[in-house]
């Protein structure tokens, strides 16, 4: 009976150790990479500057899921064409994405308000707000805090 116990103490203990080891490669656990970079205390987060917040107009030539940072959970870009220049703009993570009323797609005509930034070498833009004809997807405040701070993935 001893022997069973210690048994099953330890295959318990490696499988906690493996789903949190999980957790953290794929950014599933609790906050869905939240600490880990959609938060503002991430590497990720804290590029966004509101010094360099800026509006850009045009449509929508892709969308796609992308995943910004190590550990870090799956986000959604679109790429944006202007007049001037087609840019990459950062949505936030998917699993938020996934619960707004407001979708994006290719050919949509889009206003977007938010901070132009070097992601991985190039000019991007992160999303604060996504209008869309008379809806708005707002996805941070004025300071750059993400909409979706707190949240986890519930």
């Amino acid at each position: 009976m001893r022997k069973t116990n210690i048994i099953i103490g330890a295959i318990v203990g490696l499988s906690l150790i493996f789903v949190t080891a999980s957790w953290a490669q794929r950014g599933m656990g609790p906050g869905g990479g939240q600490g880990r970079g959609w938060g503002m205390g991430g590497a990720y987060g804290r590029i966004y500057n509101p010094q360099t917040v800026e509006t850009l107009s045009g449509e929508v030539v892709s969308v796609e899921k992308f995943m910004p940072g190590r550990g870090m959970s799956y986000g959604v870009h679109f790429t944006l064409k202007t007049d001037k220049e087609t840019i990459p703009v950062h949505l936030g993570p998917s699993w938020y994405l996934d619960k707004q009323d407001i979708k994006i797609v290719p050919k949509d005509q889009v206003q977007v308000t938010g901070s132009r930034v070097t992601f991985e070498g190039k000019p991007a833009i992160i999303a604060a707000e996504v209008k869309k004809g008379d809806k708005v997807l707002k996805l941070r405040d004025q300071a750059g805090v993400p909409v979706w701070a707190g949240q986890g993935r519930r």
